[in-house]
């Protein structure tokens, strides 16, 4: 494990704990899965509000083919409980400020995802200015592990993300490229209350329209060729502090949600 990985490990836990209570990070629920029975509970399934729901998520993350080499596509995929290429579990789990200690971050996403006045990054004390709404968000990273045996491979892009750039398997633990943020400043109030949030990939280096984890608009998971996931512009802007009431809707392909458990047929 890299020095890296080493202090993410040990960083504090919060991303992808329980609903509302958790403000909605990443929606997490202790469900039914459809992870293999060698994964089990130490899996998530993480599925998109455009095709699904908590229990009941239809399509699910997954590898597509079942490889397990870097640059291979992650699509989305009917849910089952015997296809080792749906079984991921979050890792490197923590908030941007541990990921920005860690170097994974940079200075300028950390200041707008994970700020603490005066403490982090590197004792900045206003937060451009946002000091009332500095928020220090989870992030981990979502590592591939069919049939429970941890790859060393996490979902991201390939490099600094950029509109419609296709989502992969990455080396973990290596760049921010792999490093994904629950936003929960543009958590729509609806969203909040349900258990989805749109997720920012930590190398997005635009601000005001970041990106986050994407399924095409123009694509169904049963489609052929299977559409792979991307990154784009976030729908819709900020209006104030989280959750956010009267918010321009965030389109369903950008808010993600995902359950824990054991798969219960």
């Amino acid at each position: 494990m890299s020095t890296k990985s080493r202090v993410l490990a040990t960083a504090a836990a919060l991303a992808l704990v329980g609903g509302v209570g958790a403000a909605g990070v990443l929606g997490a629920t202790a469900t039914a899965s459809a992870a293999t029975p060698s994964c089990g509970g130490a899996c998530v399934d993480i599925f998109s509000q455009e095709f699904g729901q908590h229990g009941d998520p239809v399509f699910l993350l997954d590898v597509q083919g079942q490889g397990r080499r870097n640059g291979t596509p992650v699509i989305l995929f009917p849910s089952s409980s015997n296809d080792p290429a749906q079984d991921f579990a979050p890792t490197l789990q923590g908030t941007v400020a541990d990921f920005y200690a860690a170097g994974l971050v940079s200075p300028a996403f950390a200041l707008h995802y994970g700020c603490v006045p005066g403490v982090s990054p590197a004792g900045v004390s206003d937060c451009f200015g946002q000091t009332k709404y500095a928020l220090n968000d989870p992030a981990f990273e979502i590592e591939y592990a069919p049939d429970g045996a941890f790859s060393g491979l996490c979902v991201g892009v390939a490099s600094t993300a950029v509109a419609g750039e296709g989502v992969t398997l990455q080396e973990c633990g290596a760049a921010s490229t792999t490093v994904w943020v629950v936003d929960l400043y543009d958590q729509p109030f609806e969203a909040f209350v349900l258990g989805y949030a749109p997720l920012i990939n930590g190398s997005d280096t635009n601000f005001s329209a970041p990106f986050v984890l994407t399924y095409p608009r123009s694509g169904y998971p049963i489609d052929k060729p299977r559409p792979q996931l991307q990154v784009d512009n976030l729908s819709g802007y900020s209006t104030g502090f989280p959750p956010v009431i009267n918010y321009p809707s965030i389109s369903d392909n950008q808010l993600w949600g995902a359950d824990f458990g054991d798969h219960q047929a």
